[in-house]
């Protein structure tokens, strides 16, 4: 509707300063044309516009000038609200400040969208990290934190799977990303991504007071995006060659031979990330799965099973009796 995009205008000249018309109308997905006519209906109704023309050009409010309209509807308070994360907040050392932020904007919300959000909060609880994720200890979350906020950078100890364990980085921290209850620093140069549990101490704390320059246009969401696709096109770069008793199945598994009346199983092909870890979730299935291919994890799997029999050889022959 054009009265909900003439507020989404004010409010995006008002949070961000100047803008041009492009840039307004690829944030608003309506035609440049659109956007001129929208200001020139601002213009009339008294708003203070100012449009400069020129390479470093664009619109913009006149000093001073705030409206106090916030545009928020019913699902947008829904949201907010539901977006809170107390948790996550809390470990950054915002709990306080989030609590407040929170309590501000609900006295500030009309008596309708305050009960909806309140019956958001009430029913919907987010809790990211799994069942058997131990909690990670992250003592260095706030400095970490606060570094990216004032783009200061960070001289650490990490350690790291590799040898030498570890090692001294300096980072440029760019930003913070929490996933699946574990957070990650994301650093220049490079960028490149640290887990920050792993940072084991920072160095020299009091005197690191260099700057560093944020990369103009880096976009940390668009970069995470890039990452995960990558760590996941890098995890799964073998393949076994698997047959499967009735019934089971393997997240990414692709059918090679149907069953024939050998019992009913399935041979497929498995994507792996290596022969290490395929060994230990292959054997989880225990003998409702053989492994055809590659020899190497078939020999291991096999090795593994003999000194099992070996192991348990003497409690098989006496029945199963303990």
């Amino acid at each position: 509707m054009k009265a909900t995009r003439l507020v989404s205008i004010l409010l995006l000249l008002q949070t961000r300063g100047r803008m041009t018309a492009a840039r307004l109308a690829e944030e608003l997905e309506v035609s440049v044309r659109t956007v001129y006519r929208d200001m020139e209906a601002l213009g009339a109704a008294g708003v203070p516009l100012y449009g400069d023309a020129g390479h470093a050009g664009g619109y913009r409010l006149l000093d001073g000038y705030r409206t106090r309209l916030t545009g928020l509807t019913r699902d947008e308070a829904e949201a907010l609200f539901l977006a809170g994360a107390p948790g996550p907040a809390a470990e950054l050392g915002l709990g306080a400040v989030l609590a407040a932020a929170r309590l501000k904007v609900r006295a500030a919300l009309p008596v309708e969208l305050r009960a909806h959000a309140d019956r958001v909060a009430g029913r919907f609880h987010l809790d990211a990290p799994g069942w058997y994720a131990e909690a990670e200890d992250t003592p260095f979350l706030p400095a970490v934190a606060d570094a990216v906020w004032s783009g200061r950078v960070l001289h650490v100890l990490y350690r790291r799977w590799a040898e030498p364990t570890d090692v001294r980085r300096r980072l440029e921290p760019y930003g913070l990303v929490l996933k699946a209850g574990r957070w990650y620093v994301v650093a220049g140069p490079g960028p490149r991504t640290y887990r920050v549990d792993q940072i084991l101490r920072i160095l020299e704390p009091d005197a690191s007071e260099e700057e560093f320059t944020r990369p103009d246009g880096f976009d940390l969401a668009a970069y995470w995006t890039a990452y995960q696709r990558d760590f996941h096109a890098r995890l799964h770069r073998g393949e076994a060659l698997v047959r499967l008793a009735p019934g089971v199945t393997l997240p990414r598994a692709v059918p090679v031979e149907e069953s024939t009346g050998d019992g009913g199983w399935t041979t497929v092909s498995v994507p792996i990330e290596s022969v290490e870890r395929a060994h230990g979730e292959f054997l989880r299935l225990g003998a409702d799965i053989e492994v055809l291919e590659p020899a190497e994890l078939r020999g291991r799997i096999a090795r593994t099973v003999a000194e099992l029999a070996e192991r348990y050889g003497n409690v098989a022959g006496t029945g199963g009796d303990l």
